[in-house]
This record gives structure tokens, C-alpha cells and sequence, in this order.
């Protein structure tokens, strides 16, 4: 088991059990660390604080996710999802949310905005190549396998 410090911030305190919803759970809520509450109207993107920071071993990503939930019934999500959080960040963590909706979206102080789920990354060595094997795709792609 890999450890993973969790460092919380003035923003976030009183905020975080630092446990996951249920025993089931893929990630990690993310919590809004705010002060006031933020309307985020459509078509509008906004950086969210989570009120703390990370450290995590070399060769481990945290990656920002959306919630179903917020992104069924309000159109909002995760703008780079998912957001990958490098091991050597020290940061606080943050979430770009983006309303695709009609109506405004609030976010209020402990409201759940994203989760977080933390990836072990693969060993790889890229190798410079002047030449690449065929496939039977070879370059095509951005939907040349058609969608049936």
C-alpha cells in the first residue's frame, strides 16, 4: 500500500473526514474550501479550492473526476477531466468546474464538486523510432472505426 500524506490547509479545516463515501467508492470527494459562495453561470468556468495539498510517492497521479450527480441534473463538470495531479505538486488542489447548463450552478462551502481517484502510473522508456509497425488502422482516427 502506497502512503499519501494529506495536508490540510486553513481553507479547508473542519472539512474533510479524509475517508471515502462508501466502502465501493473508486475516489475521494472533493469538498469546496470557500469562504462565500460562487455562482457559476452558464457557459462559465471556475477554479474551485479544496483547502488542502498532497504528497504522494513518485510514480502515483491523483486524478480530479467528475460527480455524476452535478453533471446529470445541472450540466456541470470537470473542465480538463480528468485533471491529473503530478506527484511532485505541494499546491493546494483545486477543480475547474464548467457549466454547460442554462441555469446557474452555486457552489457552497463543503458541497462535494468532483472526486478524486489516485492511479498508479506504468514504468515506460519512449524510445526514438524512424520507423513504426503497420496495423490495420494505422493513422486513421477521430472516428474512422465508424460508431456501429
Amino acid at each position: 500500500m502506497k502512503k499519501i500524506l494529506f495536508k490540510q490547509l486553513q481553507n479547508g479545516k473542519n472539512l474533510y473526514q479524509i475517508k471515502k463515501a462508501t466502502d465501493g467508492s473508486a475516489g475521494f470527494d472533493l469538498l469546496a474550501a470557500l469562504d462565500n459562495e460562487i455562482n457559476i453561470n452558464p457557459q462559465e468556468s471556475v477554479l474551485i479550492p479544496c483547502g488542502f495539498s498532497l504528497q504522494m510517492p513518485n510514480g502515483v497521479e491523483a486524478q480530479v473526476r467528475p460527480r455524476s450527480g452535478i453533471a446529470l441534473k445541472n450540466c456541470v463538470t470537470v473542465l480538463n477531466s480528468p485533471g491529473t495531479i503530478d506527484a511532485d505538486y505541494r499546491g493546494e488542489i483545486a477543480v475547474i468546474l464548467i457549466n454547460h447548463g442554462k441555469k446557474i450552478f452555486n457552489v457552497q462551502r463543503g458541497m462535494r464538486i468532483a472526486q478524486l481517484v489516485f492511479m498508479q502510473l506504468p514504468d515506460i522508456e519512449l524510445t526514438a523510432s524512424d520507423k513504426l509497425s503497420g496495423t490495420k488502422r494505422g493513422t486513421g482516427g477521430f472516428g474512422s472505426t465508424g460508431v456501429k
